[in-house]
């Protein structure tokens, strides 16, 4: 792949992605930052603008919902998943 071209992916396909890569089903928001950047050289090459899309995403996508970390899971911010409906 050319590293200065975006990828075809919409970016709740890139969070969609992401979860479902993951062995719970559920992944913070630093490591979905992570795993796009690791697996499309694009994001690395470019400004880091596109994390406030993703973020935008996550917060009024439908699709995607919060869950709170455990108890004994230290560290700020939670868990995204895919809504179980």
């Amino acid at each position: 792949q050319n590293p200065y071209i975006k990828p075809p992916y919409s970016y709740s396909d890139l969070i969609t992605m992401a979860i479902k890569d993951t062995v719970d089903n559920k992944i913070t928001i630093s490591s979905i930052y992570k795993w796009i950047t690791d697996h499309f050289l694009y994001y690395r090459m470019t400004t880091i603008c596109w994390q406030n899309s993703v973020r935008h995403n996550l917060s009024l996508n439908k699709r995607f919902e919060k869950v709170p970390k455990e108890r004994n899971n230290f560290g700020k911010g939670g868990y995204w998943r895919i809504k179980p409906e």
